[in-house]
């Protein structure tokens, strides 16, 4: 099992840090992940995305589409809501992109209120699809 987990971190290190800073050119979603890991079961997969998200490699994206997506976190992020980014939707190929210079906007909320997360997704169309 250890050797199991320990082949799965290495590889998830080598997708993640060949891809510009996402899995997939865009970003990778869970049956990605399984063609990619094929050897490793699902448990050690998950395992290793939360540990991943526990120490910052990376973050989770919610973009709407019904899967969640896993992007590559800069060196500098924490994860908490001022470290955040908006993410691109793109209508015609359905990749999700990060914008890492557009920050989330500063949300003011009533006293009685406390920010735990945040999520910006812009929808539209992307450079390639454009063309």
């Amino acid at each position: 099992m250890a050797s199991t987990c320990t082949s799965c971190y290495i590889g998830f290190q080598r997708v993640l840090f060949n891809e510009k800073g996402w899995f997939n050119a865009s970003c990778a979603i869970w049956p990605e992940l399984e063609q990619k890991f094929e050897k490793a079961d699902k448990v050690t997969l998950y395992r290793t995305l939360k540990t991943f998200q526990k120490n910052k490699l990376i973050h989770s994206i919610d973009d709407g589409t019904g899967s969640v997506k896993y992007a590559l976190c800069h060196d500098t992020c924490e994860c908490h809501p001022e470290d955040l980014h908006v993410h691109f939707l793109c209508a015609i190929c359905n990749q999700t992109f990060c914008l890492n210079d557009i920050p989330v906007p500063t949300i003011n909320l009533p006293n009685s209120f406390s920010l735990e997360s945040v999520n910006m997704v812009v929808k539209g169309i992307c450079s390639n699809c454009k063309k």
